[in-house]
């Protein structure tokens, strides 16, 4: 079995239910979770909204692939309702990204695992960290919270709750 860490997030509807409905639909298609970060409340990255994104990082023990986690978490996406408009960043009710599986490095078109940009992210950083800070970063080769320590980042990442969602 596998671990891969999970970042949930979304701005639009009933954020937090729809953070329950993301954790309960990867519980029965993907694997167990074994860890739930806190939720935190994170102003949008890469685009202006006024809405507010609910994020929250899983981890979650598979046996699946990282080909076919993505493929699942597309799958979840939709049914929950998304609809991917453009490549561009936008609002949107829910958004579920791979940040990391055990310590591989994949850097294909369509999969890229760590997240790529997971070290220029505190939304995504402090909720990782939170659950699991002494994992080494397999390509910075230091800490995930030594990572969030550094990151310049600097929208705003609070602590919206702190309890589990699925």
């Amino acid at each position: 079995m596998s671990k891969t860490s999970l970042l949930l997030g979304g701005n639009i509807g009933d954020r937090m239910q729809l953070l329950g409905n993301a954790a309960r639909m990867i519980n029965e298609k993907i694997g167990t979770i074994v860890k739930s970060s806190s939720v935190y409340e994170t102003e949008p990255w890469g685009f202006k909204s006024e809405k507010p994104f609910l994020n929250q990082v899983i981890i979650v023990e598979t046996g699946l692939s990282p080909k076919e986690i993505l493929k699942e978490l597309l799958n979840i996406e939709k049914k929950l309702g998304r609809k991917r408009i453009s490549t561009r960043y936008e609002s949107r009710l829910i958004d579920i990204d791979i940040l990391m599986y055990d310590n591989i490095i994949i850097d294909e078109e369509d999969l890229q695992i760590p997240h790529p940009r997971l070290h220029e992210r505190r939304f995504a950083l402090i909720p990782l960290a939170e659950i699991a800070g002494d994992i080494i970063h397999p390509v910075f080769k230091v800490r995930l919270e030594v990572l969030a320590h550094k990151c310049e980042d600097n929208l705003k990442v609070e602590l919206y709750e702190n309890v589990e969602i699925y």
